[in-house]
């Protein structure tokens, strides 16, 4: 009883705060939809690639990613996500927007609980799954004049899966069953292994064996010369060190080859067909959709559009999935949750010019030095493996009974 009063006196707040909602202007596309909200931009991120995988598996699929008004947008994207801020929590936005999208499945990550939207969502028989809660996010200080409020909506839920055991507890203080309850650890984005031909790799990995190999990935024009100089310092070390360039811009490929002629490095470039012998020094790696090749020949990786300002950082998760040790500049604004978490675990070390740049691939060059810091990124780049396998079987069953059902 207490449940369905609770509920209802929500409602009637969330009623009496609503105001007049447009349609959306982007039209539901056809096929099944997942409703996907996220509370931060880290899951935001995990939730477009686990989106990228459900798409391999499950064809025509797509996804609405929903954040509120101080997330940003996802920095992944993919073309079977449409990201939407999501309206207020009043009836009236809730029962547009559910008209509108009418989505087949709903994945709540975090806490940050909505009840008009949720209640509203249930009432339509949208199957709401909790994932990746925690405590922090679930207790809300205005829901204080809804005693029983937080035990009503987390009921809406079919599952709820926790980062922690703490949480678990905390939701068993409330009542929900345990049976309900899933201790999984936290769901964050992970790696992906990216495609490569083996044919290449082979041929390469042959001429090059036993020759210290660095990898300078999305590289700015601007950054060019620090790497330059700092190849120069690692190779009075060990001469026979290979670097290779990936440019962020294809474009610029002719300005980097006029500075590699300028300054007398000895380089070939990939995208005519030319192949290092013994004294190259540098390859320039002017293509794109082959990062899965040279992330897997080298076992150092400087995550480059890093080291000015204004740059913003590329992804760790790629060299991570490879094997990769990664070194990265401080500007790495939009990335900045995931190189903590590599760094962190001892998976990553920034790098702020061409002295602490040449001094960490100096280190790395020793193959178990790299080896340590590849291994470290793979565990972080792996932990949440499980977890979003676990949510993708979820989503398969429950998007399996809807089309039986229909």
């Amino acid at each position: 009883m207490s449940r369905s009063l609770s509920l209802a006196a929500y409602l009637a707040y969330a009623r009496r705060s609503s105001q007049p909602q447009n349609i959306p202007d982007i039209p539901r596309p056809k096929g099944e939809l997942i409703w996907a909200h996220a509370v931060d931009s880290i899951r935001a991120d995990a939730l477009v690639q686990l989106t990228e995988r459900l798409v391999q598996q499950r064809p025509g699929v797509q996804m609405l990613l929903t954040t509120k008004g101080d997330v940003s947008s996802p920095s992944r994207t993919s073309d079977a996500v449409i990201w939407q801020p999501l309206p207020d929590d009043t009836v009236d936005s809730a029962e547009v927007f559910l008209g509108h999208w009418s989505p087949d499945v709903c994945l709540w990550t975090g806490g940050d609980l909505q009840p008009a939207f949720l209640i509203q969502a249930d009432q339509r028989g949208v199957p709401l799954y909790l994932i990746d809660a925690e405590e922090t996010l679930l207790d809300r200080p205005g829901w204080r004049w809804f005693p029983d409020l937080p035990r009503s909506v987390l009921r809406l839920f079919t599952a709820i899966m926790v980062r922690t055991e703490n949480t678990a507890r905390y939701l068993r203080r409330l009542g929900i069953r345990d049976d309900d309850i899933l201790v999984t650890g936290p769901f964050l984005g992970g790696a992906m292994a990216l495609p490569y031909t083996e044919s290449d790799r082979e041929e390469l990995a042959e001429i090059l064996r036993g020759r210290p190999i660095w990898l300078a990935a999305m590289l700015q024009l601007n950054e060019l010369e620090v790497v330059l100089t700092a190849h120069r310092d690692v190779s009075k070390l060990a001469h026979r060190t290979l670097l290779v360039i990936v440019p962020n811009d294809i474009n610029q490929s002719q300005e980097m080859q006029e500075q590699l002629d300028l300054e007398g490095w000895r380089y070939v470039i990939w995208s005519e067909g030319q192949i290092p012998d013994e004294s190259t020094q540098v390859l320039l790696a002017d293509t794109r959709g082959e990062m899965g090749l040279w992330y897997r020949l080298a076992p150092i990786t400087f995550m480059a559009s890093s080291l000015c300002p204004g740059q913003s950082g590329c992804d760790p998760n790629e060299p991570a999935a490879h094997g990769s040790a990664i070194l990265y500049g401080p500007n790495i604004k939009q990335y900045l949750s995931s190189y903590s978490r590599y760094a962190e675990a001892g998976a990553a070390r920034i790098v702020r010019d061409t002295e602490t740049l040449a001094a960490a691939v100096r280190r790395l060059i020793a193959p178990d030095q790299s080896a340590l810091m590849a291994h470290a990124a793979w565990d972080v780049a792996s932990q949440g493996a499980a977890v979003t396998d676990r949510i993708l079987d979820t989503v398969q069953d429950t998007l399996d009974v809807t089309v039986a059902r229909s």
